[in-house]
């Protein structure tokens, strides 16, 4: 969009005085994340969702996502989407010292959010995610979340579809009416 100037001439000593016709601000672009950053981003997202798991207390998970995830997902409601990992027991603390492995390459989807998915290698058991951040005033928030413990195969296979075990929460976009969904 072009900006307009108008130009108008004022009697106040000859001297004409610019204005600048009325433009919405510029969204800011959105810049995908150094290395560094995105690990914090996956580890930070998993290991809340675990202290939610293990308390069976959601409302920081929820309080912590971006406001459309929150207007989407209750902490009630996310302790029903993710029931199956409190059953199971699973513990994710292990994301906090392995390296995760990423099964795409980070991308900026064409709604401007952050999509980040691939494991944690692990004995007997791997961690499958998949997770969605929405930038909020220059900060990632999670948008959408997907997690699945699945058996580990031989060391350096791809990622396995996820199973049948994993759960997730996500606001969908773009329709209008947001919800989780359960793999």
């Amino acid at each position: 969009m072009r900006l307009r100037w108008v130009l108008i001439a004022v009697l106040f000593g000859g001297a004409p005085l610019s204005v600048r016709a009325q433009q919405p601000p510029a969204k800011p672009a959105v810049v995908l994340p150094e290395a560094d950053k995105i690990i914090l981003l996956i580890r930070a997202a998993l290991l809340t969702l675990n202290d939610a798991v293990q308390t069976g207390n959601f409302t920081v998970l929820r309080d912590k996502a971006s406001p459309s995830f929150q207007a989407a997902n209750t902490a009630a409601r996310l302790g029903m989407i993710f029931q199956n990992l409190v059953r199971q027991r699973v513990d994710l603390s292990a994301v906090s010292i392995i390296a995760p492995q990423l099964t795409e390459k980070p991308i900026i989807d064409a709604n401007g959010r952050l999509r980040l998915k691939g494991y944690f290698p692990g004995t007997p058991v791997r961690i499958d995610f998949d997770l969605l951040f929405e930038s909020i005033a220059g900060h990632w928030l999670l948008f959408g979340v997907s997690v699945s413990p699945t058996a580990s195969g031989a060391a350096g296979a791809p990622a396995a579809a996820p199973t049948n075990k994993g759960t997730s929460a996500k606001n969908p976009a773009p329709k209008p009416k947001a919800g989780a969904k359960k793999k």
